[in-house]
């Protein structure tokens, strides 16, 4: 990177300190000052213990997760489960063949809704944006309830790869359409037609669901939002493209950097802003759509975990975006395991779970201070 585009980074600040004053001039002699080392040094040591934490977060989430359901198993007896593939025990066939597969996709689908949720609002740069502002989850809710209506399916496995076509769908229609006219994708372009899009699709999918009960009744099941009744067929189906996913939103860190400063300077910079949305794009498609494929749509996870994780990154998209993942990890988990205490011994779907803990959780962020843009 150039001494030029270092200068214009520390000064808008993606990953530096907004305290620091940055460079300016001498009150007398004119020369320019460098910025305080105190301040990055501050800011850098608590982006890495945010992250540690987080990680430490995801473990504990993790284990209890495989340790708690409608039936509490010991930590003793899950790790002799994990480690000792000997004579099968009812609680060892419970840790190894249910919890183990559900907690390691809810790490997955979390990890892929958070991080999904800091690119749209990076590339949105709207605040309240998340990955159903693109079409996703209206595209992958069209797909399967076409999959049922048309084609009679009727199993989580056999889902994904509807649920994938139409979230992929959805999102290749609203860059063609956000692209269109002379400006080419903008953020706004591109909500407007997200928000278009997904009324009509929407629209379609109460039509068909009117007209035939029996696709009512199945798609009942995948739109709650859950981790219950996925095995680990589901979580290999969805791991390849969480995988590209995760890579791609890595690869596009440095360019959304840029194009917080706007897209003139972005340009300027050297920045393709094109390539730049289609790779942010692609992302999000991937990571939102393999989850929701998996588990149906989830509210609140992409939304809220990069406003609650920007309090100690900041704007810098490369600390930003694997912190939202463990985030959004850690929450699912906790939440998946939240539902099945609640109820015992029945089970409260994750999805509706976190409506109720992050709609008031969403408000008091609000009021408490305002919001930082993405």
């Amino acid at each position: 990177m150039s001494s030029t585009t270092e200068a214009v980074l520390r000064r808008q600040d993606p990953g530096g300190d907004r305290s620091d004053p940055g460079p300016d001039h001498h009150p007398v002699a004119g020369s320019r000052m460098t910025p305080g080392r105190g301040g990055l040094l501050r800011r850098r040591r608590t982006r890495l213990l945010g992250l540690l934490l987080l990680v430490g977060l995801v473990v504990v989430a993790a284990t209890l997760s495989i340790a708690i359901g409608s039936r509490s198993i010991g930590l003793g007896t899950v790790w002799e489960a994990l480690t000792d593939p000997g004579v099968p025990t009812e609680e060892s066939v419970i840790v190894r063949e249910l919890r183990v597969p559900r907690t390691v996709l809810g790490i997955m689908v979390g990890l892929a809704l958070g991080i999904a949720g800091a690119l749209a609002q990076g590339h949105t740069r709207n605040p309240l944006g998340d990955p159903g502002l693109l079409g996703v989850t209206a595209g992958a809710s069209l797909g399967v309830v076409l999959a049922i209506y048309l084609l009679g399916v009727g199993t989580p496995a056999g889902y994904v790869w509807f649920a994938f076509a139409g979230a992929l769908l959805g999102t290749v229609l609203v860059f063609t359409l956000g692209s269109a006219g002379r400006g080419g994708a903008t953020p706004v372009t591109l909500a407007l037609a997200g928000a278009a899009l997904s009324a009509l699709f929407y629209a379609l999918v109460r039509a068909i669901l009117v007209s035939d009960t029996d696709s009512l009744d199945a798609f009942r099941f995948w739109v709650v939002g859950a981790l219950s009744g996925r095995g680990a067929d589901v979580a290999w189906q969805v791991a390849p493209f969480i995988v590209v996913g995760l890579l791609l939103a890595l690869v596009n860190a440095p360019a959304l950097d840029l194009l917080g400063l706007g897209e003139d300077v972005a340009r300027g910079l050297g920045q393709r802003v094109w390539l730049a949305r289609l790779v942010g794009l692609a992302s999000v498609t991937l990571l939102c759509g393999a989850a929701t494929a998996a588990c149906g749509p989830i509210a609140f996870v992409g939304l809220v975990v990069p406003h609650v994780v920007r309090a100690f990154t900041g704007p810098a998209h490369r600390w930003l975006i694997p912190c939202s993942g463990l985030l959004g990890a850690a929450l699912l988990l906790v939440a998946d395991v939240i539902g099945r205490v609640v109820v015992r011994p029945g089970e409260l779907q994750v999805g509706i779970v976190l409506a109720l803990i992050g709609a008031p959780f969403f408000i008091a962020l609000i009021r408490r201070r305002r919001l930082a843009g993405p």
